[in-house]
């Protein structure tokens, strides 16, 4: 039965994309899905757009290895970014009426830094979107033992990139209001079954190590500044995504673009935390899972302990969540590639063949970087960071500034990337390496209008 619904499961997709791909006339319809949706579908959406792989399987483990301390950058820090979209940016960005944020950089600084940016925010999306492709795979290879991780990475990689290639972003939107009930039956429905099991919550609650309830740092500047950077990386780094962009600019209203966003948030701060409470009910059920691969403890003990009526129901949640997430985290990056990098030209049909072209060459990649790395979390985490000290600076100074130094915005995008890869890959330091690369990035912000002001009075 249970196979027999992941088949199911994905004709359905492939069914709503062959529908999504009547509707397709542009390619705002493809990349925006024609600025249409309402707010009930749009907050669904961005609630399946964070509730992926780095949410279940993730999150999860970073939970039960250090509690609450070791998830502030997920799920706390997306729930942050959620918020901050919703209050301050999503009326603004909506307004602009562009496709990418790649266009933003096009219309103030030219088309030589518009493309820096976006080949920037392209490579950021690489890590996200192969996270979500190990995921898949590792949920095929766990419900099909036959089937080896490297294979289930190819099929899952197929099976997204087909029903994006087909739907556009109205496909993407349209599965994931499906995903999204899928998601919330699925989780509540193990939550109760687990807590049953387990002998209650207060049972549950009570084999939670006390130190995991701890949410604050230590009382020293170093643990404070971890911990203020933990909040960064998906907090301000994931603002600035063409994921999250994609959706505001679906919306059919900027006051729709900003509830959504909110409701999107609402949604995900409730149901994000139901996995944690689920892996600490494995804890107590059947610890021996917790002894293997702890990104995989979780789906093992349903598949091989729970009745085959929730087996379908968490299986089914489970490629919902990650495959909305995959979706938006590769159909994001060929928006850009196709819009900021390969476009040099304004007509329809040219863009929209463009996009899809894209679309085949990032999963490509994406699929590539997932055989080389497989700790899901860390793959996410290395994604968000790079926005943080790359885009993310320059992008809100000429979003709601009239910050116009090209020389600043190259520096800023240069010193965050170069200063972050020295403090991370060359110099170890117990600082967090998106700190000093965040700083890096503000402060060439300010250096160009420097050397631009020196520049002026020189000539």
């Amino acid at each position: 039965m249970l196979v027999a619904f992941i088949f199911l499961y994905i004709a359905v997709t492939i069914g709503i994309s062959f529908y999504a791909h009547s509707k397709i006339k542009s390619a705002s319809d493809f990349i925006s899905a024609g600025r249409s949706l309402p707010t009930y579908i749009n907050s669904a959406a961005f609630f399946a757009l964070w509730f992926g792989s780095e949410t279940i399987f993730g999150a999860s483990t970073e939970f039960m290895k250090g509690g609450f301390r070791s998830i502030i950058e997920d799920p706390f820090g997306g729930v942050l970014c959620l918020v901050l979209v919703g209050l301050v940016f999503a009326k603004k960005m909506y307004n602009l009426n562009i496709f990418t944020i790649g266009d933003i950089f096009h219309e103030r600084m030219g088309r030589d830094i518009e493309v820096m940016a976006s080949v920037m925010m392209i490579v950021s999306f690489f890590g996200y979107a192969a996270a979500q492709i190990v995921a898949l795979g590792l949920l095929f290879s766990t419900i099909f033992p036959e089937v080896s991780l490297s294979a289930g990475i190819i099929i899952s990689a197929i099976i997204v990139v087909f029903y994006i290639f087909k739907g556009g972003m109205l496909a993407v939107t349209l599965n994931d209001f499906l995903q999204s009930i899928l998601i919330i039956v699925g989780l509540v429905a193990i939550a109760i079954s687990v807590t049953d099991r387990a002998g209650g919550y207060q049972v549950i609650f009570n084999s939670i190590p006390k130190e995991h309830f701890k949410f604050f740092p230590e009382k020293d500047a170093v643990s404070i500044t971890n911990w203020i950077g933990a909040w960064l990386v998906l907090g301000f780094g994931s603002i600035v995504s063409q994921d999250i962009f994609q959706r505001v600019n679906s919306s059919k209203s900027a006051e729709v673009a900003k509830k959504s966003t909110l409701y999107g948030a609402l949604l995900y701060g409730i149901f994000a935390f139901v996995p944690l409470y689920i892996v600490s009910a494995v804890r107590v059920i059947q610890p021996n899972v917790l002894e293997g691969d702890l990104q995989v403890a979780l789906p093992t003990m349903v598949l091989n302990t729970m009745p085959i009526g929730l087996q379908v129901l968490f299986f089914g949640s489970l490629f919902s969540a990650i495959m909305s997430t995959c979706s938006g985290a590769l159909l994001a990056p060929a928006s850009l590639l196709s819009e900021n990098i390969l476009s040099t030209s304004d007509e329809e049909p040219k863009l929209l063949n463009k996009t899809k072209l894209a679309i085949l060459v990032v999963g490509f990649i994406s699929t590539l970087l997932a055989f080389s790395s497989q700790n899901i979390f860390n793959l996410v985490s290395e994604s968000s960071v790079f926005g943080l000290v790359s885009i993310f600076v320059p992008f809100c100074a000429i979003l709601f500034t009239k910050y116009n130094s090209r020389v600043g915005t190259i520096l800023s995008m240069l010193c965050g990337t170069f200063v972050w890869i020295y403090f991370a890959f060359i110099k170890e330091s117990e600082i967090s390496p998106l700190i000093f690369g965040f700083i890096a990035s503000l402060g060439g912000l300010f250096a160009g209008l420097v050397i631009d002001k020196i520049t002026r009075n020189g000539g």
